[in-house]
């Protein structure tokens, strides 16, 4: 006899899976990241942001599932858009400021 509360708190528990979390932990340490990490940037990575990520996720999983919606969708609302949205006179100025230049070639 589950009640509804059970239900949501199991739902949302199956959403949150820490697993890509500790794989990316995993691969972190990899020869093949931290190589990869010291040719492009001349560091190795010390893989803070996976651990860090890996603590965020346990710790949701230990939270009741009516926090877990809101935390969750106020990361995802604080998250920047892709896409900076203008106004066409606003567009038009942002145009001229960067390729203002190539107009006058013709």
């Amino acid at each position: 006899m589950n009640s509804d509360s059970e239900k949501e708190s199991a739902v949302a528990r199956q959403r949150i899976s820490c697993t890509t979390c500790f794989d990316a932990l995993w691969f972190c340490y990899s020869p093949v990241h931290q190589m990869q990490q010291y040719y492009r940037l001349g560091v190795l990575d010390n893989c803070s942001n996976k651990w860090s990520s890996l603590i965020d996720c346990l710790t949701l999983k230990t939270k009741p599932s009516s926090q877990v919606q809101e935390i969750l969708e106020t990361r995802e609302k604080a998250k920047p858009h892709i896409w900076t949205f203008r106004t066409p006179e606003e567009a038009t100025s942002h145009w001229r400021e960067l390729f203002g230049d190539f107009d006058e070639m013709e």
